[in-house]
């Protein structure tokens, strides 16, 4: 059932509940990341790659404001277990330890779409090493998903912007 049509039952934003799902499917483990980003719409998709486009920028920039300016003050970042093993903590929580993780950082990473919503792919020797998953709710990034698993990457439709 599409989230737009579970949100008034919920009563709930359609991004609120597809929070909602990505936090309950994390919970009882074995769902694969990014299945909240499924079919966005297009106004959704234009209006998260400039948040991603911000987020980016102001990562390479080391700009700590801006990026303080698009992310949800309880902002989660989660890497995968491949990703830890590469050396990113499994999980920072809240906007300012999330903005100190990425300031200065993110020069390789690409804008990308991933299954079809607006997220970013870093790369080296032209194969997608991590894919960034962003959850958007009301122009802040409220989660952020860091994925290496390779075989979790092959799954992903990537499309580098």
């Amino acid at each position: 059932m599409p989230f737009d049509e579970i949100a008034p039952i919920v009563g709930r934003t359609t991004d609120a509940t597809k929070m909602l799902a990505s936090r309950a499917r994390r919970r009882i483990g074995g769902a694969a990341a990014f299945e909240d980003l499924q079919a966005p719409r297009d106004a959704d998709v234009a209006r998260h790659r400039e948040v991603v486009s911000a987020f980016l920028a102001a990562s390479r920039g080391g700009n700590f404001d801006a990026l303080l300016a698009v992310l949800d003050p309880d902002v989660v970042l989660r890497a995968d277990p491949e990703t830890v093993r590469m050396g990113a903590l499994k999980e920072v929580a809240g906007a300012r330890a999330v903005a100190d993780t990425f300031a200065g950082r993110a020069r390789g990473a690409k804008l990308a779409l991933i299954d079809g919503a607006a997220g970013a792919v870093w790369s080296a020797g032209g194969q997608p090493r991590v894919v960034f998953g962003f959850t958007i709710a009301a122009g802040k990034i409220v989660a952020i998903e860091m994925v290496s698993d390779p075989v979790r990457l092959a799954s992903l439709e990537l499309e580098i912007l």
